[in-house]
């Protein structure tokens, strides 16, 4: 992937990124942050415990031309299928440094960025 910086993707690599993400939607106009590298769970209410997806990779926060303005994908790199959520009022966010834990109508999940160890 291209060269990230403090800021995020930079010049050339920032244009990549968008361009990829707009093949998949084509109203996404401009990349806000980047995590180059975030892991998802869901809660397994029957284990009542956080299970690893088999989604992680770049997660990319963006804004669009078209509603929702806002939403964020995660570009797997473990397989074709990549995690898109539109950021709406119903979409519930908490912090809980490194964990970004969000919950939608279908279900509760939270995002690892980096390599933290449960």
């Amino acid at each position: 992937m291209a060269a990230v910086a403090a800021g995020g993707l930079v010049g050339k690599g920032r244009d990549i990124s968008l361009a990829a993400l707009q093949r998949h939607d084509p109203y996404i106009n401009r990349i806000v942050d980047v995590a180059s590298q975030v892991a998802l769970y869901t809660f397994g209410h029957r284990a009542n415990e956080w299970e690893k997806t088999d989604v992680e990779g770049t997660l990319f926060v963006y804004t669009r031309s078209a509603s929702p303005k806002h939403g964020f994908t995660i570009m797997n790199r473990l397989s074709m299928e990549n995690r898109t959520e539109p950021i709406t009022k119903d979409l519930d966010f908490q912090l809980q440094d490194p964990f970004l834990l969000y919950r939608n109508a279908r279900y509760p999940s939270k995002l690892n960025s980096g390599t933290h160890n449960e």
